[in-house]
């Protein structure tokens, strides 16, 4: 019966100490700035191919944010065109980039990238397009130096028959500043 009766005190009592709490954890200097910007990369790649009958160009600008001097994580976007003789490939999506430095010199990375496809083969017969998503799950490892990176890539998810990459082996150059 006792707790029946002081029930409403504790509310009370709770409330006013969450209240207390609150203003504590909650308290700002007004003249502090945020840090956010501060800790934002920016950067991504570029690439260029040539081969006897085609030709390959590739943009992806990116963003990351430094958790601290070990990880970092953000978002791209890609975009890629293909021509090989009478073959177009338009690529282009999002990525989820998460990178470790271990030491300073080594960045390892892991990416998904998920392409939307737009392909289209000419033929005597007429014009074939195909149209499809094309997921990529990239582990990596490369040399970094204050901005750059240069290194290898592994596509776990790779396939054959719809991966726009030719190999599951993608070698890169990373660049933020």
């Amino acid at each position: 019966m006792t707790w029946i009766k002081h029930r409403p005190l504790k509310k009370i009592f709770t409330c006013i100490f969450l209240m207390f709490l609150s203003c504590f954890c909650l308290a700002q200097n007004p003249n502090a700035k945020s840090d956010f910007w501060n800790k934002v990369r920016f950067g991504g790649g570029i690439g260029l191919g040539f081969s006897n009958g085609g030709f390959s160009g590739s943009i992806a600008p990116s963003a990351i944010y430094q958790f601290n001097e070990v990880f970092a994580a953000g978002l791209a976007a890609n975009i890629n065109f293909y021509q090989f003789d009478n073959q177009n490939f338009w690529a282009y999506g999002p990525t989820v980039i998460v990178l470790a430095n271990p030491i300073p010199q080594i960045q390892l990375s892991g990416e998904f990238e998920q392409l939307r496809v737009n392909s289209s083969i000419q033929t005597i017969g007429g014009t074939f397009e195909n149209d499809y998503w094309s997921p990529a799950l990239f582990i990596g490892a490369g040399y970094t130096t204050n901005f750059a990176t240069i290194g290898i890539r592994y596509n776990v998810l790779h396939d054959n028959e719809d991966s726009i990459y030719l190999n599951a082996w993608v070698p890169f150059i990373r660049v933020y500043f």
